[in-house]
């Protein structure tokens, strides 16, 4: 009698689901700090792209050797200019667009991502491109107010991410009473997000969404839409055991967006099925089916990439990929965005994949953030001091940072 197979569990309870989560991160970290110095003035978005996903390869290609493990690509290296707000990587076949270079001290969204075994982390960082041979000096003026705005608002984001009461202290009725606290709304989050954004004179990216991750799964059913555009909303809150990949988009212009001209190169495998009739869609199909299962990736990682340009066009039509456009600023005005990969445990939230925290020192401006509201929620840590860094030394909370323009050594990162 043949027994039956176990079901693996794949939730955070497993502990090998939390290791090849941070696996994927730790390589998603490594390859955004190497292309992230690749970001100056001069250089090719096509270049930076291509040289991206090879050290993504390379770095994936180390680890779960020699085991029956799926792994690769949670997201294609992309590098976003000024005004873009969506992932943008362009074709080396589309001449005029596998031309344009990087200005010296545009914002540059870089993102890319690794997974393991279908666990993956994305990560999205905001440099400002440097003159090419020129260390960056200190940052002021308007790009100084967009980075702080992004970094302070993100922050913000993160703790209002954490579930009611998990880091409540006090007595049992403390803790339960914290604990059957509601979550924050959307309007809320929202709400709170603007005040930090407008004390730099910023506005908050329409419809910038932060989704729930599952395995091989990057949109899952939960959603939180931060000003949100027509049609869009929000569903669901987050809860102790899953995994979010956190973003949060703000603008120096209005912060609505509109679909730029450029190709939309960057597409997804649906759930959906269809027969394919032309023979370039079919062998597209199986192709990403096979590199990269439901995960995104750029029609210039295919192995023809003017027969995927071809090919795409029914696999849209018809559903079974979902197609990026290529969306930016309405004004065409300077974008900053961050995605963080993070995991809500017990202990509150452990940033898996994460953008470097920013040298605050680096960059300086007259504004800060005033609202107590804000500022004590700023000053609250993302988990709790399980004791392991004793010897660390005490770190500045938030709020003195925003409130005075202080550096601020954020390193909460690897609590868990």
């Amino acid at each position: 009698m043949a027994t039956e197979e176990k079901e693996i569990d794949y939730t955070l309870n497993n502990p090998d689901t939390l290791t090849k989560y941070k696996t994927a991160a730790q390589i998603s970290e490594k390859v955004l700090a190497e292309v992230s110095k690749l970001c100056v003035a001069g250089e090719k978005i096509i270049t930076i792209c291509e040289k991206g996903d090879k050290l993504l390869e390379e770095e994936i290609a180390k680890v779960y050797r020699g085991k029956k493990v799926t792994k690769g690509f949670s997201h294609p290296t992309t590098v976003s200019p000024s005004s873009f707000v969506t992932p943008y990587t362009p074709l080396s076949s589309d001449e005029k667009e596998a031309a344009v270079e990087l200005q010296a001290g545009e914002p540059v969204k870089i993102q890319l991502g690794a997974q393991i075994d279908g666990f993956g982390s994305i990560v999205c960082n905001t440099v400002l491109a440097p003159a090419k041979d020129q260390a960056q000096d200190v940052v002021e003026g308007r790009e100084a107010d967009l980075m702080l705005a992004t970094y302070y608002a993100n922050e913000l984001l993160l703790r209002l991410m954490m579930p009611p009461g998990l880091l409540a202290t006090g007595t049992d009725e403390e803790k339960a009473k914290a604990a059957s606290a509601k979550a924050p709304s959307q309007s809320k989050i929202t709400s709170l997000l603007e005040k930090v954004v407008d004390a730099y004179e910023c506005k908050l990216v329409e419809s910038t969404t932060s989704w729930l991750f599952d395995r091989n799964e990057i949109e899952a059913k939960k959603k939180i839409v931060i000003a949100p555009g027509e049609n869009t909303k929000g569903e669901g809150s987050p809860e102790i055991g899953e995994v979010w990949g956190v973003e949060m988009g703000v603008s120096l212009g209005s912060g609505k967006v509109k679909q730029y001209e450029q190709r939309a190169t960057l597409h997804r495998r649906t759930t959906t099925t269809y027969a394919l009739k032309r023979p370039t869609s079919r062998k597209l199909l199986s192709e990403v089916q096979k590199k990269f299962g439901t995960f995104p990736f750029s029609l210039r990682q295919l192995e023809d990439e003017r027969d995927a340009k071809s090919g795409v066009i029914e696999c849209v039509r018809n559903n079974v990929f979902r197609q990026y456009e290529v969306v930016g600023d309405k004004d065409n005005a300077p974008v900053a965005r961050l995605l963080t990969t993070i995991a809500i445990t017990k202990n509150g939230i452990t940033k898996l994949g994460a953008p470097p925290a920013l040298d605050l020192s680096k960059f300086k401006t007259d504004k800060k953030i005033t609202d107590e509201e804000v500022l004590k929620i700023l000053e609250q840590p993302l988990s709790r001091n399980t004791g392991k860094s004793k010897n660390k030394k005490k770190k500045k909370p938030a709020k003195k940072a925003a409130a005075k323009g202080e550096d601020e050594d954020d390193d909460e990162s690897s609590d868990e």
